[in-house]
């Protein structure tokens, strides 16, 4: 599965790779983000050009919404659209940004369900939590915490969403461990993520973009579907959805929790 340890030495000795670094980059552009600032992920026209954003949701689905979270949509996808939820449902979307997953999904499990959102940015955080008060939405929670190290109980989810954050993580074999411990056996996954195709290696993909602008940290088709099978799931399955660069797809992430 690629790291930052897949680049070369040189690469490694560039003080803006190191994961903390790496981290603190992207933390700051999407505190920006939240605050009207700046942008996401695929920089350069990432909330409008119709690969990333609120353009990926349809208009019932934004009629749903208050417009500063469907304003401050940076995903790549519409996990809510393929995570198939339950009334009764506990889900959990890693990276929630704005919030407007959560919202959704918080009205699809009903009342007698719950929707959790995890994001490491404050300011983030802020929003989502003023946008989910402006939907009405009460069965919501906000959590401050990494998608590396979920603060939720082991086997206490049903489903797992995230939208364009996974690629983000500099420890991703970490993220999809903590994915398969806080769902519940029999548990799913619906995740939209930027994917590479198998012949792009670390370094084509970093000559395609930006780390925080979601490509050059992106999995592989097969790194994905090793790195879900080696947290335990079955039933994987990536498929590709619309391409954001040479080789490089918006892509639909599927799996079940053996």
């Amino acid at each position: 599965m690629a790291t930052t340890n897949d680049l070369s030495p040189e690469d490694l000795r560039s003080e803006d790779l190191r994961p903390e670094n790496l981290r603190e980059e992207v933390r700051q552009k999407y505190a920006e983000a939240a605050t009207g600032a700046g942008c996401g992920c695929g920089d350069g026209g990432c909330c409008s050009d119709g690969e990333f954003g609120s353009t990926l949701y349809d208009i019932s689905q934004r009629a749903e919404l208050p417009d500063a979270a469907v304003l401050a949509s940076l995903g790549c996808g519409n996990p809510t659209a393929v995570a198939d939820l339950r009334d009764g449902e506990t889900v959990l979307d890693l990276g929630s940004g704005g919030g407007i997953d959560v919202i959704l999904s918080a009205r699809r499990v009903g009342p007698a369900g719950h929707a959790y959102g995890l994001d490491m940015t404050d300011e983030m955080l802020e929003l989502a939590r003023r946008n989910a008060a402006d939907a009405g939405i009460v069965n919501v929670t906000f959590l401050t915490g990494l998608i590396e190290d979920v603060p939720l109980p082991s086997a206490s989810v049903d489903v797992v969403i995230s939208n364009c954050v996974i690629n983000l993580s500099t420890d991703k074999p970490s993220v999809l461990r903590e994915i398969g411990r806080v769902l519940k056996p029999g548990g799913r996954i619906g995740i939209s993520d930027v994917v590479a195709e198998d012949r792009l290696d670390p370094k084509e993909r970093a000559d395609r973009g930006s780390y925080v602008g979601c490509i050059s940290g992106a999995l592989s088709t097969s790194e994905y579907t090793e790195g879900l099978r080696a947290a335990g799931f079955d039933d994987v399955t990536v498929e590709f959805t619309h391409e954001v660069a040479d080789g490089m797809h918006g892509a639909i992430v599927k799996a079940v929790k053996a």
